[in-house]
């Protein structure tokens, strides 16, 4: 996507939202996690007032602007996120883990079949087949589960405020309001992730007001709503205009030469149609995750070629059976999916502490040995030892 379509991670949200507008009470708006309150801020206030006269002098009526500031606030939250992006690249082996797992796979055949005869159409009038935009549509919002519920405004011009990108966060503000002005959705409905990425596949303002089409004819472009026409139309937009050759594959499983992203593990033969789909995230993985779970939702298998051990000597399935042993002794390490993150590595420490090892966090075949050792037990045996101060790891 680079500038022009950046891809934010969506995340679930839950508990309530303030929002303030300079001096005003605040209200609830939106079900949000906490950190996602709006709060009174001074500086806040004063760029809005200043921005309010630049989107004037663009064009921006003043009805669209006071609607569209109305409720807004700004979000420690998003800039708390945005400081804290994680910066490691995931392996290619991880990253299939999380977009393209057999669970998610099954969920998205459904899916799949469910719009099919939509996707159809969509991809008699764009020439992109209909597996490829499902596939983009699973791995952007888990197949419109995960659409975001933050406040594009309030989100968008905390980071044009807070600076760091702010000549195009306030791009994104700016065209959020005339997505506002020509009346393809209200300020209630105009949600999305933390940093402005919206609906069910996930288009930023900018990407919205260049590409988005109302394939439903109802004289509106919803990526919102429950009907995810507008959104996997808009989506084969994007890639027809990105380059994509009508009839021709993504790319494919090779058995040498190409692209091999993880030292060891599959090797792929890709071409235009493969760039195309970078144009909407530039990144490898993504559009070989984008690929790879294409191909699964229209039948066919898992990759040929086996991903060997990681850095830590482990392989996918050895590292599910250390996260599951970790849970069966009373730390949780989170879904048994074989990716290491900040939870397993939590757990991992915890249960390190417990039996008097150096609590480094780090998993190893020698850990997931002695955790063999107590098995399902164990964790009673550590919790005996413990006492009544015993607390697993959340």
């Amino acid at each position: 996507m680079g500038i022009s379509r950046r891809h934010f991670i969506i995340t679930g949200v839950a508990a309530s939202v303030q929002a303030c507008s300079g001096g005003a009470a605040t209200r609830p708006l939106l079900r949000a996690e906490p950190e996602m309150r709006a709060v009174a801020n001074s500086g806040w206030s004063r760029w809005v007032a200043g921005f309010k006269t630049r989107a004037a002098a663009q064009g921006i009526s003043p009805g669209i602007l006071e609607r569209g500031f109305r409720n807004a606030g700004f979000l420690p939250g998003v800039i708390e996120r945005d400081r804290n992006q994680t910066e490691f690249k995931r392996s290619f082996e991880d990253y299939l883990a999380i977009v393209a797992s057999e669970e998610k796979i099954a969920q998205g055949r459904v899916a799949f079949a469910r719009q099919r005869s939509r996707l159809d159409a969509i991809e008699a009038r764009y020439g992109v087949p209909a597996n490829v935009v499902a596939a983009i549509w699973g791995v952007e919002s888990n197949f419109g589960t995960r659409r975001g519920t933050i406040p594009v405004i309030s989100a968008t011009s905390t980071l044009a405020f807070e600076g760091r990108r702010g000549a195009f966060f306030e791009k994104q503000v700016l065209a959020a309001l005339r997505i506002l002005q020509s009346g393809d959705t209200t300020p209630e409905r105009l949600i999305g992730s933390w940093a402005g990425a919206m609906g069910h596949t996930q288009f930023i303002p900018t990407s919205y007001q260049q590409f988005a089409v109302d394939f439903t004819g109802d004289g509106r472009r919803d990526i919102w709503g429950e009907d995810p026409s507008d959104a996997l139309a808009s989506t084969a937009a994007y890639l027809a205009r990105s380059g994509w050759q009508r009839g021709q594959p993504w790319g494919r499983e090779t058995a040498d030469g190409g692209l091999q992203p993880d030292p060891g593990g599959p090797r792929f033969s890709v071409g235009q149609n493969f760039r195309a789909i970078k144009r909407y995230n530039n990144s490898d993985n993504y559009a070989l995750g984008v690929g790879h779970l294409a191909d699964r939702l229209a039948g066919g298998g898992p990759l040929r070629t086996p991903f060997g051990p990681d850095k830590y000597g482990l392989t996918i399935d050895q590292r599910k059976l250390l996260q599951s042993r970790l849970t069966a002794n009373g730390f949780d390490a989170g879904k048994a999916d074989g990716v290491l993150g900040p939870k397993t590595k939590a757990a991992i420490s915890a249960y390190q502490r417990s039996v008097g090892l150096e609590p480094t966090g780090t998993p190893s075949p020698a850990l997931l040995e002695r955790l063999s050792w107590s098995g399902a037990s164990g964790g009673e045996n550590i919790r005996a030892e413990r006492g009544a101060e015993f607390q697993p790891v959340l």
